[in-house]
């Protein structure tokens, strides 16, 4: 697959798909536990669990497009931009 580094599937995951989609041909287990989860502002489709942040609805990370979303979002917490 081209840019793999971006993107695979694990089928032999006991979860696949860990979360509910429509389409299992794009689903991107290259952030299996998601590096935003301890960002405040992640951008995503959580919500507050008596303060355990529950991302059962968020697709970002499992998404082809989640690669670039997730190390931009790294890339302007470091750089404060």
């Amino acid at each position: 697959m081209d840019n793999s580094f971006r993107y695979y599937r694990n089928l032999d995951c006991d979860y696949f798909p860990c979360h509910n989609t429509k389409n299992t041909q794009e689903f991107n287990c290259m952030f299996c536990y998601c590096p935003l989860y301890f960002f405040e502002e992640c951008g995503g489709n959580y919500m507050d669990n008596n303060g355990i942040k529950d991302c059962t609805n968020c697709m970002i990370p499992h998404k082809y497009e989640g690669y670039d979303y997730i190390n931009n979002k790294i890339m302007d917490k470091i750089y404060n931009r």
